[in-house]
């Protein structure tokens, strides 16, 4: 496996739809938690196989603070991007937003960093592309990621 540099534009999903239906609902009629965390997951989950080209496994999910309820009838709009890699592992960056689909008007829902790991035919961890960063966001994302590796490397 190579591990050039790829952009976070390289393995970036732009936009996961989910159409929200009654029964996505909670008691308050707002959307499980639950269901917009496996969203994210799956959504950081096609980044990570993408940018590193091998299945992956989630290995921690970070800083998952719901800013705003979604309703039935929502569309949920999932985006995410590698923000940095080590060896083996990756931090996918998330976010959801909440759209009403008959007036345009968004919410942020959530944002997360979820990390994960490449895993080779035996399921080892095995070496994942470095990340180049293009663009100013890119580079202020890179340098946080390393941030909350340190910090999560420092809790356990």
């Amino acid at each position: 496996m190579s591990t050039k540099g790829k952009s976070p534009a390289d393995s970036a999903v732009e936009q996961n739809v989910y159409k929200v239906f009654p029964n996505d609902l909670n008691s308050k009629y707002t959307v499980f938690g639950g269901l917009v965390m496996g969203l994210c997951d799956r959504t950081a989950l096609i980044v990570a196989e993408r940018h590193s080209g091998q299945s992956c496994v989630t290995a921690a999910v970070d800083s998952f603070v719901f800013l705003a309820p979604a309703r039935a009838g929502d569309t949920l709009i999932v985006k995410a991007a590698v923000n940095r890699s080590w060896r083996s592992s990756m931090e996918i960056g998330v976010h959801v937003a909440a759209e009403n689909s008959f007036n345009g008007d968004t919410r942020h829902v959530v944002s997360a960093y979820l990390t994960f790991v490449a895993l080779d035919g035996a399921g080892k961890p095995t070496s994942v592309p470095t990340v180049s960063p293009q663009s100013e966001i890119e580079s202020r994302r890179f340098e946080e990621a390393q941030q909350r590796r340190t910090a999560r490397l420092e809790s356990r």
